[in-house]
């Protein structure tokens, strides 16, 4: 069992702004290449840049921003940022892989991140992965996160398989989640998508933020799930606030019992990745301005730049909240369990 303990557990919280969706990975991760399945494993190129390789086949090149606690300071400290939640890079969570291996692969990935966030307490906070493909395993490995090692939640796919996040066989980890408070941030899988968008190279601008609509139609559509899970959908959601509607009248000609898919939104969170002033509008119409949070996806291309260009046309009250307030609240309020994260 791993030794590392969130620093960050009672560490005041610095003024600035905080970014909850940034990706971080160690330098070393276990060995499955002898097992079934297609896993991540890394190959340092030189003390500053290393290759992700999936099933042994160059995935993508990364960088020590992806590793080092120090260098990711000093970016964060450029930028007006006070504090980074950081996750698992996607494709390495491996949801649709043998369980085996995804528990071996994220109980490693956990304790690097564990042994990222203590590099600066106060200043870096982690989610962490799970085998979802495996509940029990998931629910354990969840308790360990949060009750242990002092992470805020966990970071999951947007289907496991080809199962949706809306199988009752989820119940028990989504349950374990609320009971803590724990944050829950659904993250597309490139390696997931539809083959047809990489003909038309539309993998990232469409299929990812899909990707997140499709999972959250499903749970919204769905039976009612357990109240108190704090999900939280990449992308700004995806395209779901501009589908709430369709999804509601949709519900309507079906007959479908119960609160409309727009009131149950209402439950959901999302950040702030959208690029646009206009969509994030529709972010906060449909979740809340309570319920967005800031994200760049720090460090690879895609991310924002400067953090928080996007709230430029909100009030300063609104902006305030995105760019910190909300996650302060949230980074607050997580329930540990167990164990020395309870000193948070």
């Amino acid at each position: 069992m791993s030794t590392h303990v969130n620093g960050n557990a009672g560490s005041p919280l610095p003024l600035g702004a905080i970014d909850v969706h940034t990706h971080a990975i160690g330098t070393r991760l276990p060995d499955l290449s002898g097992r079934p399945g297609r896993w991540p494993s890394i190959e340092l190129l030189d003390p500053r840049r290393a290759q992700l390789l999936l099933g042994g086949r160059p995935y993508r090149e990364i960088d020590h921003r992806c590793w080092s606690a120090q260098r990711r300071l000093v970016d964060m400290d450029a930028e007006g940022i006070a504090a980074q939640v950081v996750s698992p890079i996607p494709v390495t969570l491996c949801h649709d892989q043998p369980a085996d291996g995804a528990r071996i692969l994220a109980v490693a990935q956990n304790d690097a991140l564990a042994a990222l966030v203590a590099e600066a307490p106060g200043r870096l906070y982690a989610l962490g992965a799970v085998p979802l493909q495996d509940p029990d395993a998931a629910v354990a490995e969840l308790s360990r996160c949060i009750d242990e090692l002092g992470f805020l939640g966990v970071e999951i796919g947007t289907r496991v398989g080809t199962r949706e996040l809306a199988d009752p066989a989820f119940d028990e980890f989504f349950a374990a989640a609320a009971e803590r408070s724990a944050l829950v941030l659904v993250h597309p899988v490139d390696t997931t998508l539809d083959p047809r968008l990489s003909m038309l190279g539309l993998e990232f601008g469409l299929g990812m933020p899909m990707e997140t609509t499709t999972a959250a139609a499903a749970l919204l559509t769905g039976r009612t799930r357990t109240p108190g899970v704090r999900l939280c959908l990449a992308h700004g959601g995806g395209a779901l606030p501009a589908i709430l509607p369709r999804l509601d009248r949709g519900a309507v000609l079906s007959g479908t019992p119960g609160p409309a898919p727009s009131e149950r939104a209402r439950d959901l969170w999302c950040d702030s990745l959208t690029y646009d002033a206009a969509a994030l509008g529709q972010a906060v119409a449909r979740f809340g301005g309570e319920h967005v949070l800031l994200g760049t996806d720090y460090p690879f291309a895609a991310r924002e730049t400067p953090p928080g260009a996007v709230l430029g046309a909100c009030s300063d009250e609104l902006a305030a909240a995105i760019r910190r307030d909300n996650a302060a609240e949230l980074i607050a309020t997580v329930r540990p369990l167990t164990g020395p994260a309870n000193a948070r």
